[in-house]
């Protein structure tokens, strides 16, 4: 969340970086303000009602050791009084504290002033392309077709299990997806220095509302229930991604600067409730409910925060190299961007089947707006407490990865080349065709 201190000293800078988002957030400014003016007041008025009642109480004391009972009783009253208006603000105080909360925890983080102000994806600016389109002496063939033919993904049976938006890998898919899993973490740890975790793949509210999933995409995700017993409906959810729990693996902890930078990297599956919605998206493997990633997340000094940043991004992009894939770095503007993002790059790799760019990694620095959420500080070498920066990065998403790795390495005779680095994990060289 936001700092209120920068709210209090600038609310006007506050709502103009909010603006540029688009939406009416600015417009929560003014109740987070006057919530907290009033919660101030009240609290010091409950102070000063305290001590006022502390010293009567004391004076009760005196009266009573001088034999005047008459007078205590009455000062009595004045401390029953006394205790009845500060229960009464007491709840006033509770009320506004909580509506001040709700207020923040709704806000999104404020654009970082490099991002582009804009409204829609179209107003993104393409910073650098890696790579070029291939020419095919063959009109290259759809994800779909060729996972029917080369029977990698079984999108039936898939449906017929789980519902519309769910895979079934199978046979040489199964194994290449194992394969892309294997590849990234190996990547990651071995050449680009993260620690490999295995989260779980359920997470508490607290860790939703952590990362900024909550509020304001609780109705995205899948909530977990155990067994019939309804009054635990929503006390654990599915993962969207593993930055629910891996951002959180220090929440509420104070943590020395020499524990600076943490890079952590995590596979898990990611459960999406409006991935595969009805109407955005096409049959086949581009929106689905759930698909496998590898994530990655830093956490690192404020001051290193973009820097950082910028070596996700190669290390995403290492990824696509590696795997000789055509892609393009977009910054996300400012109407584009995630709720708790202050800086985003999108990497997008050409799929020519799809004959179109698809997403396949997001790297944002939030700043320290996660670290504020979920009570993460570190003390500096000076002894002062700061909220570092976090990071995450999809190093990469695996479905649509496996849509363009496996559009633009389709052979002429129906096969798949598999690049150089994953053959060892694959034990292969290509995919080969049925008919072949």
């Amino acid at each position: 969340m936001l700092d209120i201190k920068r709210i209090r000293e600038e609310p006007e800078r506050v709502r103009e970086r909010l603006a540029t988002r688009g939406g009416d957030d600015g417009e929560k400014v003014e109740e987070i303000l006057h919530c907290d003016s009033e919660w101030r007041r009240l609290v010091t008025e409950v102070e000063r009602l305290k001590s006022q009642r502390n010293r009567v109480s004391k004076e009760i004391g005196a009266l009573m050791g001088q034999g005047k009972g008459e007078e205590a009783e009455a000062r009595k009253e004045e401390t029953r009084a006394l205790g009845e208006q500060i229960g009464v603000l007491d709840g006033q105080v509770g009320k506004l504290k909580e509506r001040a909360r709700e207020l923040m925890l709704s806000l999104p983080n404020l654009p970082h002033e490099s991002v582009t102000v804009g409204a829609t994806e179209a107003d993104n600016p393409t910073l650098r392309e890696w790579g070029q389109k291939r020419d095919y002496p063959f009109e290259p063939e759809g994800h779909v077709g060729l996972c029917e033919r080369l029977q990698l993904i079984d999108f039936v049976r898939g449906a017929k299990l789980s519902g519309s938006g769910f895979l079934l890998y199978t046979g040489w898919g199964a194994r290449l997806e194992r394969a892309l899993t294997q590849f990234l973490l190996d990547l990651h740890t071995g050449e680009h220095g993260y620690t490999e975790v295995s989260p779980p793949f359920v997470v508490s509210r607290d860790c939703m509302e952590g990362v900024g999933q909550f509020p304001k995409f609780v109705d995205q995700a899948y909530a977990v229930q155990e067994g019939e017993d309804g009054s635990t409906l929503g006390s654990l959810y599915l993962i969207p991604t593993a930055e629910a729990p891996v951002a959180n693996i220090h929440r509420g902890e104070m943590l020395a600067h020499a524990d600076l930078p943490i890079r952590y990297c995590a596979y898990s599956p990611c459960f999406r409730a409006e991935a595969g919605a009805a109407g955005v998206g096409t049959r086949g493997m581009i929106r689905v409910h759930q698909f496998d990633k590898v994530e990655l997340i830093k956490v690192v000094d404020p001051e290193q925060g973009y820097e950082a940043l910028e070596r996700l991004v190669a290390h995403a992009e290492t990824v696509l190299q590696q795997l000789d894939l055509h892609y393009r770095v977009i910054l996300l503007c400012t109407g584009d961007m995630g709720f708790g993002s202050a800086k985003t790059y999108d990497i997008e790799v050409w799929a020519p089947g799809q004959k179109d760019y698809l997403e396949v990694s997001s790297c944002s620095n939030c700043e320290d707006f996660q670290a504020r959420r979920m009570g993460l500080r570190v003390k500096m070498t000076d002894g002062k407490k700061v909220y570092p920066h976090i990071l995450n990065g999809s190093g990469t998403a695996l479905a649509r990865l496996f849509v363009a790795l496996i559009e633009t390495h389709q052979q002429k005779d129906g096969s798949i080349a598999i690049p150089e680095p994953l053959r060892p994990y694959l034990k292969a060289d290509r995919i080969p065709s049925p008919e072949g």
